[in-house]
């Protein structure tokens, strides 16, 4: 068994990059699981500040100082931050606590509608089966009042942690966004000063979450302000929560459309019924999916991600699982560098393979 692991070592870690990259990897996947919560506030501001480089980087580009566009940069999210924190969410929230205070008659229509089914249909639903699913559907929806009343309570107490995330989560994004480069001048001060390893992985990490992340962002706003829009329009009851679940739906490729699809067609079903006011909304909802498939995601994103579907899926339960929704967020990305760490990774046995960032270098030259 020994001689396996001695070939194993020798031939996968021979190089001092090889070490070190694979201790990175574990000192990151075990602060994650750890202290991924308290950490947290650290980890949102450099994902913000990263978002918020790639408009610094255009406005410089285009030949504005570097001052200049990082102070847009800034000033963008400061009001896109506190637009949605103090705007959004609390709207959101006051919604979501009407639409819990309507559920006991919600649940009385639906338990009248499916009264109706066992004297059509007495061979498929019976009225055993009929009363069994309103009393499962009664106590789930018992415990779902429960919880928003007790998170409501207890928000009382986390008032002032939200405080503190408010104040300190933009006095980080713009010691980042200002001080970007001392900072990864100063972390590859720790690092081997010959590191082509660590470099081509980097090159195509920055290039899949530039792309993914910037992308991603975007399309939220974009399906949840349509959403908004059309809900609104319509006359649809807690447009402003329902268009901000399907906004955060894409972050979930697959499940998140299938799962958000519920809620909308529920509530619109007890505000109209059958009738041509929900039919119109099922239309709209399937046009706002449609597009978002077909038109927007393909335009977003341009660099396409080479992976499997069941790899994404795996992906998200396991980043999901052990860094809640930022990891749902970052899952494509994630595994996206995981492959390309494995592609990259030296041995001795072949020669070292070329990424596609190099490969595109190449091309150009």
């Amino acid at each position: 068994m020994m001689e396996v692991f001695e070939k194993w070592y020798r031939r996968y870690l021979f190089e001092e990059e090889s070490v070190l990259l694979l201790v990175l990897l574990a000192i990151s996947v075990v602060l994650l699981m750890t202290i991924g919560d308290i950490i947290a506030p650290l980890l949102a501001a450099i994902v913000l500040a990263y978002l918020m480089q790639g408009i610094s980087t255009q406005l410089q580009n285009h030949g504005v100082p570097r001052w200049l566009g990082v102070s847009v940069a800034y000033l963008v999210f400061i009001g896109a931050f506190f637009g949605v924190t103090l705007g959004l969410l609390p709207l959101a929230w006051r919604q979501l606590m009407g639409l819990a205070s309507e559920l006991p008659a919600m649940l009385d229509r639906g338990r009248q509608l499916l009264a109706i089914l066992p004297e059509r249909y007495p061979e498929i639903f019976t009225v055993q089966q009929m009363n069994g699913l309103v009393a499962m559907a009664q106590a789930e929806a018992a415990k779902l009042g429960q919880v928003i009343v007790t998170q409501s309570l207890a928000s009382i107490s986390g008032l002032f942690t939200v405080m503190v995330y408010m104040i300190l989560i933009p006095i980080l994004v713009f010691f980042f966004l200002r001080d970007r480069e001392l900072i990864l001048r100063w972390l590859g001060g720790f690092l081997p000063e010959k590191r082509p390893l660590l470099r081509s992985i980097w090159a195509e990490m920055n290039l899949q979450f530039a792309n993914y992340a910037r992308g991603k962002v975007v399309e939220i706003i974009v399906v949840g302000a349509a959403s908004y829009l059309s809900f609104t329009w319509m006359g649809l009851n807690y447009a402003a929560l329902l268009a901000l679940l399907v906004g955060l739906s894409v972050i979930i490729p697959y499940i998140g459309a299938v799962i958000v699809t519920l809620p909308v067609v529920l509530v619109g079903f007890f505000q109209w019924g059958f009738g041509n006011e929900f039919y119109t909304l099922c239309v709209v909802y399937l046009v706002i999916q449609g597009l978002d498939g077909n038109v927007l995601v393909p335009f977003l994103f341009s660099e396409a991600v080479n992976l499997h579907p069941v790899a994404i899926i795996l992906a998200i339960l396991f980043f999901g699982g052990i860094w809640g929704l930022w990891g749902v967020f970052f899952a494509i990305p994630l595994a996206t560098l995981i492959k390309a760490i494995i592609y990259s990774w030296p041995s001795r046995d072949s020669e070292q393979p070329v990424l596609p960032v190099q490969q595109a270098e190449t091309v150009k030259e």
